[in-house]
């Protein structure tokens, strides 16, 4: 302990909280991401002194990672897609004046995810990381499958439409390059198209820009909020909520662990839960439940943690953000590893003491802040419109620095105003085009890995982990066919009357 504390010191602080600031500001923007931040930051660092750096990085991470609540719930453009599931409840409170009560809730359970993602680290990073070494080509495919298959549950009330939003999604993120092969695929020619399509430029557009028409064909122009509301929140009434934040954080602390899945996985996964265990919500889910909000942001701020457990032990990074944290590592000398915190425990203690100071300043920040850019909501339609729309443009531009991008910003908000008239929701989409070339290269590879194998069914599917999951991806999807929910009902109606 007093080794830990040794690090600690005025200075650290500082560069924790400048860190957290930039996190704030960088991901509250809409297509400005945490990764992109990290990665300026790489630059920024490489002479600072090893302690700095991580001091630096760690708050830009924890904060940057929260801020994406901010302007999901303020104009319904998730900062990054594990913000996505944060829309669903989070924006249909700030049209109905609630979006500092949201703001509230965003802030207060994504420290408590954090908290409980980072003391996972702390204590568990052995354990879990010998479970993420366990899993298999095919088992990544089926928990991306079974992502697949809660969301669109959890975002339509008709199940057929959001497997086919998963499924249009999947089918754009086949577009690229293969990543086994390397021949171009679904190109057509366009010499852009050959490094894939960017989330970026999709989710801006999907969620912003999609807005922005719908309003527009409406004519719908007026003040949405007519009264801000000013109520205080009390803390105890918003931790009546804490079981369910621990069971979604423990979500998020173990998805996050896996290489590739991260937090719109955990989101998704943790909302379903949500929905499932919480059987009378005050407000229904998707219309402005705050359960919504504690599942979202407690599960995707405990993959923070969960993320940094491969990447310190195994050298494996489990998300964008930590893949870049593992450059600033090389570059200063460290050697992630199964030996790493045994060899250089000090650096491991400023992970977690830059870490969890990184928390405070997310309660801080997120509690100060929240007042003041919640009367964002309150701003009329014809001055906010045009703002929105210029954020989206620029957004969408900075992610890789030329036009084509904006001009996808803008096809994909045309697709997500198609979508919306039609009913069919593009949460779906945005998960399937982030899971799709995890899915794809897997599952290519558990296949390939089979085909030598003298049992090919057995070695597909015969490890523990692989059983597990396929059980819970067909159970999720015969739960949601018509005939199947009836007989479901009909037993639970016997059992009543017995």
């Amino acid at each position: 302990m007093a080794e830990m504390l040794s690090i600690v010191d005025l200075h650290f602080i500082l560069l924790v909280f400048l860190g957290s600031v930039a996190g704030l500001f960088v991901g509250s923007i809409p297509g400005l991401s945490v990764s992109m931040a990290t990665a300026l930051l790489v630059s920024i660092t490489y002479t600072w002194e090893t302690t700095d750096a991580l001091a630096m990085i760690m708050g830009v991470y924890v904060v940057g990672v929260f801020s994406g609540a901010v302007s999901a719930i303020l104009i319904n453009i998730p900062g990054a897609p594990s913000s996505v599931v944060t829309t669903l409840d989070g924006y249909p409170m700030s049209k109905k004046g609630q979006a500092y009560k949201a703001l509230y809730y965003a802030t207060i359970y994504s420290f408590f995810g954090s908290v409980f993602g980072l003391a996972a680290l702390g204590l568990l990073a052995g354990p879990v990381s010998d479970i993420a070494l366990k899993f298999r080509p095919m088992d990544y495919f089926l928990l991306a499958l079974f992502g697949l298959t809660t969301v669109g549950s959890v975002t339509a009330k008709n199940y057929t439409k959001g497997l086919i939003a998963a499924a249009l999604g999947l089918i754009i993120s086949m577009i690229g390059l293969d990543p086994l092969v390397g021949t171009p695929r679904l190109v057509f020619g366009i010499g852009n198209l050959k490094g894939g399509i960017n989330t970026v430029p999709a989710l801006v557009g999907l969620f912003g820009f999609a807005e922005v028409l719908s309003v527009v064909y409406d004519a719908n122009l007026k003040q949405v909020v007519e009264n801000m509301e000013r109520r205080r929140i009390s803390l105890m009434e918003t931790m009546k909520h804490w079981k369910l934040a621990l069971y979604t954080s423990a979500i998020g602390t173990v998805i996050g662990a896996l290489p590739g899945a991260g937090g719109p996985v955990a989101a998704f996964l943790s909302y379903n839960e949500a929905k499932r265990l919480v059987r009378n919500p005050e407000v229904p889910f998707g219309e402005g439940a705050v359960e919504g909000i504690v599942a979202s942001e407690s599960s995707n701020n405990a993959c923070i943690g969960g993320a940094l457990i491969p990447m310190l032990t195994l050298a494996v990074p489990g998300d964008a953000v930590t893949a870049i944290i593992l450059s600033v590592f090389y570059v200063h000398g460290l050697k992630p590893g199964p030996m790493f915190i045994k060899e250089s425990i000090s650096s491991f203690h400023a992970i977690l003491i830059a870490g969890l100071i990184a928390c405070v300043a997310l309660l801080v920040l997120g509690l100060l802040v929240a007042p003041k850019i919640s009367r964002m909501i309150a701003v009329p339609k014809n001055i906010l419109l045009p703002i929105v729309t210029v954020l989206c443009v620029v957004g969408s531009f900075a992610c890789n620095n030329r036009l084509f991008d904006v001009g996808l910003m803008f096809a994909f908000g045309l697709l997500g105003f198609l979508m919306r008239r039609r009913g069919y929701p593009a949460a779906p989409l945005v998960l399937a085009l982030v899971l799709g070339k995890m899915m794809d290269s897997n599952f290519r590879r558990a296949v390939s890995l089979a085909s030598v194998a003298d049992n090919k069914i057995l070695a597909l599917f015969g490890h523990p982990i692989t059983i597990v999951l396929l059980i819970c991806t067909l159970g999720m999807i015969l739960s949601n066919i018509p005939w199947c929910k009836q007989q479901m009902d009909r037993l639970k109606m016997k059992k009543s009357m017995q």
